[in-house]
């Protein structure tokens, strides 16, 4: 029953998928729709297969700056919670900041960024990438650390426990779950991120410039298939920090 419910689960959203497809190419042929307004999937396709090079390059180049981005905020936003957890006036003190960096656009970042760093450096599209990814593993990491059980509290409080036995213990293990959603939101955050960066400036890589100088020159069906190549390569990254949080939070005791 166990792989019978598995190729159910597997099978269920393939189907669905390819009804989409379906269902969007006899919509395309029916209706007649012009490629600028919407290309079919046979000629994304077509594209995908003939630019799979560039497609795979662009790809990377995003996926590079986002994963460089993702780290970067991460290890912050892990040692600010940290901070904010033990102390706080930090707390509160970085509330504001943290807010900001929430609302903060990145189509009004990027460009001043570009003008700070110079547009032929990367650096732009990594803090874009970091700053967005920051939030989210801030907030739930933060939550997590101060979630504790009272039971668990009173329990390390009897035996006599030090405050670090206290977060080894307890602490810091109640926190990983947190964490990792935070990561998982973070890590398609930062490709979705890197890439808007991309429309603003910096080097001619990535899939940002490449959908803007495919539409620009009429390619539409190649946008499109760009625009899969993101899709995919968000997918890598959501997938990756899901198999990391399966690994880490399967082997506890």
């Amino acid at each position: 029953m166990r792989s019978v419910d598995r190729a159910r689960i597997l099978l269920a959203p393939v189907l669905l998928g390819l009804l989409a497809l379906a269902a969007w190419q006899a919509a395309v042929v029916v209706l007649e729709l012009r490629p600028f307004v919407v290309p079919s999937p046979t000629a994304i396709a077509g594209e995908l297969v003939e630019h799979a090079d560039l497609i795979a390059t662009a790809s990377l180049a995003t996926a590079r700056n986002a994963f460089v981005g993702l780290v970067v905020g991460v290890l912050v936003a892990v040692a600010g919670a940290a901070l904010s957890s033990g102390a706080r006036l930090i707390d509160e003190a970085s509330a504001p900041l943290v807010t900001a960096a929430a609302v903060v656009p990145i189509v009004a970042l990027a460009p001043v960024l570009y003008t700070m760093f110079g547009a032929g450096a990367q650096t732009a599209r990594v803090i874009v990438a970091a700053i967005v990814a920051f939030v989210p593993v801030y907030v739930n990491t933060l939550r997590g650390l101060r979630t504790v059980a009272p039971v668990h509290r009173d329990l390390l409080h009897v035996y006599a426990a030090t405050r670090r036995q206290a977060v080894v213990a307890v602490t810091l293990p109640g926190a990983l779950p947190f964490f990792f959603t935070g990561l998982r939101v973070a890590s398609s955050l930062a490709v979705i991120s890197a890439l808007v960066a991309e429309y603003f400036g910096g080097p001619v890589d990535g899939l940002g410039k490449a959908i803007t100088s495919a539409v620009s020159s009429s390619s539409y069906a190649l946008a499109w298939a760009y625009v899969v190549g993101s899709v995919l390569t968000g997918l890598v990254f959501y997938c990756a920090t899901s198999a990391l949080e399966r690994g880490v939070l399967g082997r506890r005791p």
